[in-house]
């Protein structure tokens, strides 16, 4: 079972996590400090860290931007007692995979850390995705069509790997916006369709080749060739 790492200065919090996620089957750590936390998180193995935000020490953002400056791609879920939009866009900016509000309902921290894993789990069994000449290399991050490279901004990026990682499967906007944005985007779900835009003209445009598919009254697939 996954060993997680409880990061999380509130004892009484961070005892409840941990009997909650050990009576789910899993592996506790618990660090009470930012600094002792990120020593854990670069050099124990674990699988996830749920990181609290206001930390003695090291605050939960340093902590975030430390193991991702590493290269780390482990995943993040990153609480706090804030309920402040800017504060969810800079952690999730600075590499967090998810962000939850104090107080929290159990479950749903379940099923967000379920989510994280199995694409963790996802991109350990696969190192390229692959739709016709269309490949992507998840290690180096790099796409091209045939031989040719595409370059791509990080959102673009993320996008399109989410689209093929789900090939044939239609995803919604609203989807797409959880799992490529990860917060609970303000506003209208136009932001993903401005991004498909511009996959679609960095590559189905630049190749004359259907890629990206649109699913009317869903969202978008990218099918098998």
């Amino acid at each position: 079972m996954d060993k997680i790492l409880i990061i999380e200065d509130e004892r009484r919090i961070a005892r409840f996590l941990e009997l909650e996620l050990r009576h789910q089957g899993y592996e506790v750590m618990i660090a009470y400090d930012g600094k002792t936390g990120l020593e854990m998180a670069l050099e124990e193995d674990v699988a996830l860290v749920i990181l609290d935000l206001m930390l003695p020490g090291m605050d939960g953002m340093e902590v975030c931007r430390q193991v991702r400056k590493s290269g780390s791609k482990l995943p993040i879920i990153m609480l706090t007692a804030k309920d402040d939009v800017m504060d969810k866009v800079r952690g999730l900016d600075i590499g967090a995979d998810d962000y939850m509000t104090k107080p929290f309902a159990i479950e749903e921290l379940f099923a967000r850390m379920r989510v994280a894993l199995k694409r963790t789990h996802e991109k350990e069994e696969v190192s390229e995705l692959t739709t016709g000449k269309l490949h992507m290399d998840l290690l180096s991050r790099t796409v091209r069509y045939g031989e040719t490279e595409i370059t791509l901004t990080k959102k673009e990026y993320e996008l399109l790997e989410y689209l093929m990682l789900h090939k044939n499967v239609a995803i919604t906007r609203q989807e797409l916006i959880h799992q490529v944005w990860k917060y609970e985007y303000l506003g209208d779900t136009n932001v993903v369709d401005v991004y498909i835009r511009y996959l679609r003209h960095k590559i189905d445009d630049q190749f004359e080749v259907p890629v990206i598919h649109t699913i009317r009254g869903v969202g978008y697939m990218i099918k098998d060739e």
